[in-house]
């Protein structure tokens, strides 16, 4: 029994280190695929940024261009791209005051 300890060890390692991460990342992307919604922004498994125009059951309509949509299957679907918050001129640090640092 004491000379299958290491078999077991490094089942147990490979498990830990290779396994179980895999399976995560697997069950965040499908989660992620299937709370698509209209108007998203997303990236492709091929790098092609668009917005979802349209959802169907197993195919995401991703428009790339003016008046371009590609169809493309779910799992394409690579990640959503976050929006970042647009900020207004009158929020900035130095309050909009000059372009350029000040004299001293």
């Amino acid at each position: 029994m004491l000379e299958l300890l290491p078999i077991f060890a490094v089942a147990l390692l490979f498990w830990l280190l290779i396994i179980r991460p895999a399976s995560r990342r697997q069950k965040e992307l499908s989660r992620m695929q299937g709370s698509l919604t209209v108007g998203d922004e997303v990236m492709l498994t091929s790098g092609i940024l668009g917005t979802v125009q349209e959802i169907t059951d197993d195919h995401v309509a991703v428009l790339v261009a003016d008046g371009v949509a590609i169809r493309v299957i779910r799992g394409a679907i690579g990640s959503i791209i976050e929006r970042a918050p647009i900020e207004d001129e009158n929020d900035s640090i130095d309050g909009g005051a000059g372009d350029g640092p000040e004299a001293v």
